[in-house]
């Protein structure tokens, strides 16, 4: 299930990121940034297809990076970036969607950065800047990736702006660089989201070996003393993927109807089964 969920997710946002860029970026002369941005330009300067040297740029970065990347992450990235040269190729075919530079952008971005954010949620790589990214990383360590990954798509932009020559398809590319990145953010942010479940009760043993037995995740068990009540308790504290939030209320409340529950939001949980995409 888990497995078919990855592969599925992989498809979606591959499929997604292709479309933005076969349909809306690379029509438009619009380039936010990475290997995609290059093949914008290699396509309205020389012709060349945006899969195909999408699919070449990709390829050349991780021949670069053999000693310094690890093998599953080369092979995750072979995978995304020949799904992705592949599904920027398809929709690179098909008429353009719109010639209006803000809607190229607005949409574009949008889906694009849902598109790798996706993309990443599920284990997959797309390449391009991230594995120059990581291949600088590797000499400079104290350097952030972001920072890294920032000054590298700058630099592609600045180039469109020397190739093109046109000052506003230039700030429309930072515009585009801006939308993606909050999506890509936006995305990640929800597949990280998990709730922290914290139990008051008399039946702390009980409720918790029944969740135990009846759930993957592991309940930490801390006898606390009421300060209203005046009296021994006993805490229960769990952190839940959202979609188990449901069915381990339901288990708690079987055996003490009285118990007290508060849920709240975290943002990032990493180890015992979740996983923190960045």
């Amino acid at each position: 299930m888990k497995q078919t969920k990855t592969i599925l997710m992989t498809l979606f946002g591959t499929m997604m990121t292709g479309f933005a860029i076969g349909a809306f970026l690379t029509p438009n002369k619009v380039v936010g940034g990475g290997a995609s941005g290059i093949s914008t330009i290699l396509f309205h300067t020389f012709g060349i297809s945006p899969g195909i040297s999408f699919f070449v740029i990709n390829l050349v970065f991780l021949l670069l990076g053999l000693r310094v990347l690890g093998k599953e992450f080369i092979v995750k990235t072979l995978i995304g970036i020949t799904l992705l040269s592949a599904f920027t190729e398809v929709f690179n075919l098909i008429p353009i969607y719109t010639e209006n530079l803000f809607l190229a952008v607005i949409f574009g971005g949008g889906l694009y950065g849902l598109g790798i954010g996706m993309s990443f949620a599920a284990g997959a790589s797309t390449g391009g800047t991230d594995i120059i990214g990581r291949i600088i990383q590797t000499k400079f360590s104290h350097v952030p990736i972001g920072k890294m990954l920032l000054f590298v798509d700058g630099v592609i932009i600045l180039v469109s702006l020397i190739v093109f020559r046109n000052l506003e398809l230039t700030l429309y590319g930072i515009i585009t660089l801006l939308i993606s990145s909050f999506s890509i953010d936006f995305i990640i942010g929800k597949f990280n989201v998990s709730r922290l479940v914290f139990v008051i009760t008399d039946y702390g043993t009980e409720i918790a070996h029944r969740l135990v037995s009846t759930s993957p995740r592991g309940v930490t068990l801390i006898p606390v003393h009421g300060v209203y009540s005046d009296s021994e308790k006993q805490m229960l504290f769990c952190a839940l993927k959202e979609s188990e939030v449901a069915a381990f209320q339901k288990k708690i409340l079987e055996l003490d109807p009285g118990a007290f529950i508060v849920f709240a939001e975290s943002q990032r949980i990493k180890g015992n089964g979740f996983y923190l995409y960045q």
